[in-house]
């Protein structure tokens, strides 16, 4: 339960307005929520009282922001919390590359969230930002006809002022999270060394080079072979493998690079995860879904017992080439609708039989395909969708040959004298202006 003691309030602020302290007051205010807030002590910013504005400015600021209404019919928590994701989305979309450590695109997150379907249980984040996954999460057990504290909700994140992001947009939702006791590198220190988890949705930072694999030589988490120092992708995969309980399922966003990428041994590692049975479905988005990087992205889902959730799955691997979806809502961004949503969690939900919906499972040509262990071994266990999937059934065509050929015979005539009849009506208007050639 999120609590604010009455003189923290904003009514309470709001009468202060004017007062020459307020940047000190708000301070104040900061102090007595975290106090009674547990988890979010030592995490709001107390630094309105050093701020360097103009006399009167602060109080201006919170006259303006006094002015805006909660709608009917909707909790002041709910919209605080859609100002707060679209803020985080402006950032991102501000800062370019710089903004992508704080926010994951919703639509993308809202695609990993549909595709676990969690409905009750532990969610981990690993290198939560500021804690879209989880939001999403909640959403979803609430669509669903179940209740908030269906799920327990643990993160941790190293960077100080995302972890700081993360505490307060599930504080203002009344989320309960455990985000860990600091920010925290999760290789170095695990803020949750003792804890597994039903369900892991991460998007963790694509290729990184720095995460210090030198120093991990012997770690138990290397289950399916040591990552290489220079790039953490398999490093993150296989921590949350380790992360898992029995049974239990991961969704993360890597960089294509990831599903081929024969460098440093990682050929091995995937290997020896086609083989420990761990890869349950892959799926290629298209490219421009992140405003902070051009790097086309997958998703992997992992699991430790594909028979756990509707049939037995045990020597196979669902795969899903969706880099046809989405639409485009500006020159540089696209996001996968609604629609795109739900025809990928729909399709790998039918795979599984796991009662979420109806239909059977049929492999599509062009966009989805389950293959066996031989199949994914005689393709070298490279994990790309496009190579399984095949090419996507064309439309049937019962014009006979001989016929199609003079129709397209005789447009391509027609569309010739036209042309010629075009370059002559150009050539005559440039001698009429004095140009000849």
């Amino acid at each position: 339960m999120f609590w604010v003691p009455a003189d923290a309030r904003w009514e309470s602020l709001r009468n202060q307005a004017k007062q020459p302290d307020i940047g000190q007051l708000i301070d104040r205010a900061l102090v007595a929520i975290e106090n009674e807030n547990p988890t979010l002590r030592g995490k709001l910013d107390k630094r309105f009282g050093a701020a360097q504005l103009e006399p009167g400015r602060m109080g201006e600021l919170v006259d303006l922001i006094s002015t805006i209404g909660f709608g009917e019919g909707k909790k002041s928590g709910d919209v605080l919390g859609e100002v707060y994701e679209y803020f985080l989305g402006q950032f991102a979309s501000a800062e370019g590359k710089k903004g992508g450590q704080f926010y994951t695109p919703a639509h993308v997150v809202k695609t990993l969230v549909a595709v676990l379907a969690p409905h009750k249980g532990r969610v981990y984040d690993p290198c939560c930002g500021s804690g879209g996954m989880f939001v999403q999460s909640e959403r979803f057990v609430e669509s669903h006809g179940g209740r908030r504290d269906d799920i327990s909700i643990y993160g941790q994140e190293s960077n100080p002022t995302t972890w700081r992001l993360a505490a307060m947009n599930l504080a203002i939702r009344g989320f309960a999270a455990d985000l860990g006791q600091e920010p925290a590198d999760t290789f170095a220190r695990d803020q949750h060394p003792d804890q597994k988890f039903d369900y892991i949705l991460a998007n963790p930072p694509f290729n990184i080079s720095d995460w210090g694999g030198e120093k991990y030589d012997s770690d138990p988490r290397w289950t399916f072979g040591r990552p290489p120092a220079g790039n953490a992708n398999y490093a993150w995969l296989q921590h949350m493998l380790w992360k898992l309980r029995p049974g239990g399922e991961a969704g993360v966003v890597l960089a294509n690079g990831s599903m081929s990428s024969n460098t440093s041994g990682e050929g091995q590692i995937r290997e020896a995860m086609v083989r420990g049975d761990v890869v349950e479905v892959m799926v290629a988005l298209p490219g421009q879904l992140f405003l902070n990087t051009g790097i086309p992205v997958c998703l992997w889902f992992l699991t430790n017992d594909k028979t756990q959730r509707g049939r037995n799955r045990c020597g196979e691997t669902l795969f899903i080439d969706a880099r046809q979806m989405g639409a485009m809502v500006s020159r540089v961004e696209r996001v996968l609708t609604d629609e795109d949503i739900a025809k990928v969690a729909d399709t790998v939900h039918s795979w599984r039989g796991d009662d979420e919906v109806e239909n059977p499972y049929e492999d599509v040509s062009g966009f989805c395909y389950s293959a066996k262990f031989e199949e994914i071994e005689k393709n070298s266990f490279v994990l790309t969708p496009g190579r399984y999937v095949g090419a996507a059934d064309l439309e049937e065509d019962d014009e006979p040959f001989d016929q199609k050929m003079k129709r397209l015979t005789a447009r391509l005539k027609r569309q010739q004298e036209e042309g010629t009849r075009l370059d002559q009506k150009i050539t005559e208007n440039l001698r009429r202006v004095g140009y000849e050639f």
